[in-house]
């Protein structure tokens, strides 16, 4: 950060001589229609957050923060640090003061063509001289362009304890010259937008304070902010349950049926929000047409919802209940909720099918229920009399989102990975949920927890129950194959759908509604054979990779991170479950389901590492005890 006079001068004589024969070129692409265009949410959202402080006083942490908060939500924000600049395009200029000015004037200038093109620019620069960052405010104000100043005020001697370089040291020790807070001075901003500190709160908590910022100047939707607490449809209080229950017998009634009350649940904990009842027309045609639903107060900003939730009437339950300003749904004679402003429309079963399930085949098994199901489809908001309990010994494990964020709070938690799943755990699915924690912990994660996080709604006759997948995770857990002490066993009430890369969106979404931000996703999830066996060379429903590229691929699903299966298989060389690798391809065994289910029902042992031996009798006992067909 040294140089000779002589070295300076020519520096300050090049990057000081001006061009005069330019002229502005006007662009043929208006800010309103790149807002329209740019990005997930609608809407002009240029601008420039330029954050001011000491060297090591946590510019650029936050500044990165904040860019990953932004591009998670679909905003489109870059960081444009001191460091990464001054390597590029700035590697020409040293640290007088005439090349500060310089330096901070070029950075303006580039920081306005990014706001300029929507995008939230977001600088972080020591920038001392006060001047140097008016003459970046005056930039962005000369082109109409929003400019927000915010100084990260963390003490000196914070901020040399933060200092790996030894940068402060150096320059205390007179190696370094003219070194901003030792040997040059600071000029503290004197009205910035905010300021923040990195000393008593953490780089979390200040974004959060620049986010507020950008809620209140209209650059964020405020939809898009992180809640602690998802809304639930449920009341807290016994009272308020006891006088929504008395509302409910004095309306008319709509009973439902077993899968439909699994989707009240679903709704009512918060799996789905935003939505907050059964879906209305509108709502039910942008999840069917664009697989998301528009959210905030403009609607502004798109939620990934991949699949209806819907609920079917008959016509003559139409007939009954249309016109009326509430409902009572019943299941099995008692009331459950009220559906608060219901809206009756046509259920066009067959476009539904052929949307959702890629086919209308009717021995498709969820597909069965829908064409049973009542002519019309009726949406509307829910209150729910009380919490969804089903008093079959497993609802400890059916924890809520919101319960859900509170244990990962408690378990400090700063890593969130979610397995789904419907069948029994064998060792090729611990060893693939081993390595991930393994791929967390090598990022830098400190406290990576495992969400295992098995199906509990409807699922199709011939999988296995699940009272019996919990006994057999359990046993799992019991034996140590997973860590009791980082995984968190919970139910996710969901029915399934079997509709593949469709479906699997909908699965991610709803555990990243709980919190986490990372996803496993195998082969053909949500997926099941063709019900027409020829209809295609492999026999199956769905492309087996469709599921994972399209998770990589949706909207809405920014903030998670989708991890794909590496496929496991049994390694007859080492007797145990290992990654497969194609060059060994003649020492691997695949166990599919169907060798696995005759292995169970004839009292045969698996391969040896396989499954823990425990998990393995519970399974083989349950499939023993069948009735024969």
């Amino acid at each position: 950060m040294s140089e000779t006079p002589e070295t300076s001068k020519k520096r300050q004589k090049t990057c000081l001589q001006v061009a005069t024969n330019v002229t502005e070129q006007k662009h043929h692409v208006t800010r309103e229609t790149r807002g329209k265009n740019l990005g997930l949410c609608r809407g002009f959202r240029g601008c420039t957050v330029w954050l001011t402080g000491l060297s090591g006083a946590g510019k650029t942490s936050i500044a990165f923060e904040l860019e990953a908060y932004l591009v998670s939500r679909g905003i489109p924000a870059y960081g444009l640090d001191g460091d990464n600049i001054r390597t590029g395009l700035n590697k020409n200029l040293g640290f007088t003061p005439a090349e500060r000015e310089e330096n901070i004037r070029r950075v303006g200038e580039v920081a306005k063509l990014f706001a300029d093109s929507g995008v939230v620019s977001i600088c972080s620069f020591v920038s001392p001289f006060a001047d140097d960052r008016e003459m970046a405010r005056k930039i962005h104000k000369d082109a109409g362009l929003k400019f927000y100043e915010i100084f990260v005020d963390t003490p000196l001697d914070v901020c040399e304890t933060r200092d790996v370089k030894g940068l402060y040291k150096k320059a205390r020790e007179g190696v370094i010259k003219g070194f901003t807070g030792i040997t040059q001075e600071y000029e503290r901003p004197h009205k910035p937008e905010l300021v923040v500190s990195t000393h008593e709160c953490t780089v979390q908590e200040s974004t959060q304070k620049l986010v507020t910022l950008l809620e209140q100047e209209g650059i964020i939707p405020r939809s898009l902010r992180d809640v602690d607490l998802l809304p639930e449809l449920y009341p807290s209080e016994s009272t308020a349950s006891d006088a929504l229950r008395h509302e409910a017998e004095s309306l008319k009634a709509l009973p439902i049926s077993t899968v439909e009350l699994q989707w009240v649940q679903v709704l009512s904990e918060g799996w789905a929000y935003p939505l907050r009842g059964f879906m209305r027309e509108d709502e039910y045609l942008q999840t069917l047409h664009f697989n998301t639903l528009q959210s905030g107060m403009d609607g502004s900003y798109r939620e990934n919802h991949s699949v209806p939730i819907v609920l079917s009437a008959t016509a003559a339950e139409k007939e009954r209940l249309d016109g009326v300003s509430a409902l009572t749904l019943t299941h099995e004679g008692k009331p459950v909720a009220i559906l608060r402003r219901p809206e009756f429309y046509f259920q066009r079963k067959e476009e539904r099918l052929a949307r959702q399930f890629g086919t209308s085949n009717p021995n498709h098994p969820y597909s069965k229920q829908v064409l049973e199901s009542g002519e019309y489809l009726v949406g509307g908001d829910l209150a729910v009399i009380e919490r969804i309990r089903w008093d079959d010994g497993l609802d400890q494990y059916r924890l809520t989102p919101n319960e859900l964020r509170r244990k990962f709070k408690e378990l400090n938690a700063d890593a969130i990975f979610a397995f789904q799943l419907r069948n029994p755990i064998h060792n090729g699915h611990a060893l693939l949920m081993q390595d991930t924690k393994r791929q967390l912990l090598e990022r830098g994660f400190k406290q990576p927890v495992l969400l295992l996080h098995p199906l509990g709604g409807w699922t199709k006759d011939d999988d296995v129950p699940l009272d019996v997948r919990m006994r057999q995770h359990q046993a799992v857990l019991d034996a140590g194959v997973l860590r009791r002490e980082d995984t968190v066993l919970a139910i996710f009430p969901s029915p399934m759908m079997y509709a593949g890369p469709t479906e699997v969106q909908w699965h991610a979404k709803a555990r990243m509604n709980a919190g986490a931000n990372f996803y496993i996703v195998g082969r053909d999830p949500a997926g099941m054979p063709h019900p027409d066996k020829g209809a295609y060379p492999d026999g199956n429903l769905y492309d087996a990779t469709h599921g994972a590229r399209v998770l990589k691929m949706a909207q809405g699903l920014d903030s998670m991170e989708i991890l794909p299966f590496r496929v496991a298989a049994y390694d007859n060389s080492a007797s145990r479950m290992a990654f497969f690798e194609p060059q060994r391809k003649d020492e691997f065994e695949f166990i599919s389901g169907t060798k696995m289910r005759t292995l169970a029902k004839t009292g045969a042992s698996p391969p040896v590492g396989f499954m823990e031996p425990e998990a393995w009798k519970i399974l083989a006992n349950y499939y023993q005890n069948l009735p024969q067909a």
